[in-house]
């Protein structure tokens, strides 16, 4: 049975608090590295890329061909880094995003979208997808859903 992570809790003389996991510390330390280079005005793209080409396999192939779907697609999406994963945003918010298993050790990666995106259906829609492997129909379906998202 795979264990799942959970945030630890610590108890301390004033009582129980949490504590971040290392993955969680480093999402975080990620976010602020990824702050300070936005305020340098680092190229979002170069930064995408090259955090893909740091991913493993299979996480890597998904990644380049979700970066090459999303900018057909919705070529007005800026790449940019959020919490150290690819996200795509429009006037500065992020849009969607891809989590690779790796990131949190999970069986799969994660392609999402965050509250920005429009794809509301009634009263309750999917915001994001598991995905083991990118087919030609999945592709398709992220191009739509992306388009969309950014409508």
């Amino acid at each position: 049975m795979k264990d799942t992570q959970k945030s630890a809790k610590s108890t301390t003389a004033k009582g129980t608090r949490e504590v971040f996991t290392d993955e969680e510390r480093a999402a975080i330390k990620e976010r602020v590295r990824e702050t300070k280079a936005a305020a340098d005005k680092a190229d979002g793209e170069s930064a995408v890329l090259a955090k893909i080409a740091e991913m493993r396999e299979p996480d890597r192939a998904m990644g380049k061909r979700l970066h090459a779907v999303i900018k057909a697609s919705a070529p007005s999406l800026s790449p940019k880094l959020w919490y150290g994963m690819p996200a795509y945003a429009k006037d500065g918010k992020v849009v969607c995003f891809f989590q690779a298993a790796e990131k949190f050790k999970t069986r799969y990666a994660t392609f999402g979208f965050s509250d920005e995106a429009h794809l509301d259906e009634g009263t309750m829609w999917p915001n994001a997808f598991a995905v083991t492997k990118l087919t030609a129909a999945d592709e398709a379906r992220v191009g739509a859903l992306v388009k969309k998202a950014v409508s």
